[in-house]
């Protein structure tokens, strides 16, 4: 009767340290997310604080672009109007020639750098 005794003290001690050990590695993991979501709250405080200075700019932003917004069906209207009567002509052209350079060609001294001569 005392061996089953021992190995149930020694079971439950094992048990309890096994607990232990999830507990302290849980525990740690915990810590660091704290920590890791500590930091992203800051991070979020600094951009609200940026963003503070903006927001009365983007609200006169948004209103004028939803005024834009409904007078592009009238505008269309119009351009569509104002393109119906126009017919393109296109304009009158003399074919002239690429510009030269007034010194005339212009001869390259880099394949004499290499040992290179052309034949002229």
């Amino acid at each position: 009767m005392t061996t089953l005794v021992v190995f149930t003290v020694i079971d439950i001690l094992l048990l309890i340290a096994g607990l232990a050990f999830y507990l302290y590695v849980v525990g740690s993991q915990l810590n660091r997310i704290a920590a890791n979501l500590e930091e992203c709250g800051e991070i979020v405080d600094r951009i609200v604080d940026n963003a503070e200075p903006i927001m009365p700019g983007l609200r006169h932003i948004n209103r004028t672009g939803g005024i834009v917004a409904g007078a592009l069906p009238l505008l269309y209207g119009m351009a569509e109007e104002i393109v119906v009567g126009a017919t393109y002509q296109p304009p009158e052209s003399d074919e002239r020639p690429p510009a030269r350079p007034a010194s005339g060609r212009r001869r390259s001294r880099l394949h004499e750098t290499v040992g290179y001569e052309p034949v002229s």
